[in-house]
């Protein structure tokens, strides 16, 4: 990709341009400036009140080893509703076996490395790169970013983590060693997303994964909207699995319009 540097002055729509964030502020261009694939901006960095500002607006970095870090804003975007999973015969007959146990917040880490060392279709590598492994830890470690973990015979054979601000749950990736396992961890989730009044839940990218679990896509104008009043309510921040949460108010820094390079992609 050739990067040519543009000089703007009112922040026009590009479909061929790419915006190059600051590096003394955690400002984003809107969300809805991103271009047809989706790709908004590059560079910055991966402090947790940089990540809690992208996801507040709609956006998430997804890159691979050896590039920059890219910032995505997919039209549509894909979500489940809490309250709308739809749950198969055979994964009900799965949960009233009783074969697995689920826990909250307990193993983090690992359920991120099993997500990064899990195949992909149409995917040579992983995005979930040693930078973002550690950069959501430490969001974890905040009380910001969640897992739920699908265990067998005491064993760790599924799970999924993602982001959590105000009434919003940005999912971000799910592994099963086992069949179910994953959707076991995410029926959980879902639960206990209904139960405290969650809104929405950004699943990111279209797959026929999430697909049979209920989730279907949007436009990118409608989830940016549903967003925007989902996280201007107080989050629940701590440990899930613990009683050692509170709801706690973020002041999420808003889209600025101008004050930004642009590089033309073509």
């Amino acid at each position: 990709m050739m990067l040519l540097p543009c000089k703007i002055t009112n922040f026009p729509y590009f479909c061929a341009m790419i915006f190059q964030l600051n590096d003394d502020d955690c400002f984003f261009p809107p969300a809805d400036r991103a271009n047809e694939d989706g790709l908004l901006a590059f560079g910055g960095d991966l402090t947790p009140e940089r990540l809690l500002t992208a996801y507040a607006n709609g956006i998430f970095p997804w890159f691979s080893d050896g590039e920059p870090i890219l910032w995505w804003s997919l039209d549509p975007r894909l979500i489940i509703r809490p309250g709308e999973m739809r749950v198969s015969k055979s994964l009900r007959h799965t949960m009233k076996s009783g074969r697995f146990e689920v826990r909250i917040d307990t193993q983090f880490r690992e359920v991120m490395l099993h997500c990064a060392q899990t195949p992909r279709k149409d995917q040579d590598g992983t995005w979930i790169v040693e930078e973002m492994v550690e950069a959501y830890c430490q969001l974890h470690e905040l009380g910001m970013a969640h897992s739920f973990e699908t265990y067998e015979n005491n064993e760790l054979v599924g799970g999924l983590y993602g982001i959590a601000i105000g009434k919003a749950f940005f999912g971000e990736s799910m592994f099963h060693t086992v069949a179910d396992a994953s959707k076991v961890a995410f029926y959980h989730l879902h639960q206990f997303l209904v139960q405290n009044d969650f809104k929405i839940i950004d699943c990111q990218q279209e797959t026929s994964h999430l697909k049979s679990l209920g989730a279907y896509t949007i436009p990118r104008c409608e989830f940016l909207k549903e967003v925007k009043e989902a996280v201007a309510e107080d989050s629940l921040v701590g440990q899930w699995g613990s009683d050692n949460v509170e709801p706690l108010f973020l002041h999420i820094k808003q889209p600025e319009k101008l004050h930004f390079r642009v590089y033309d992609t073509e």
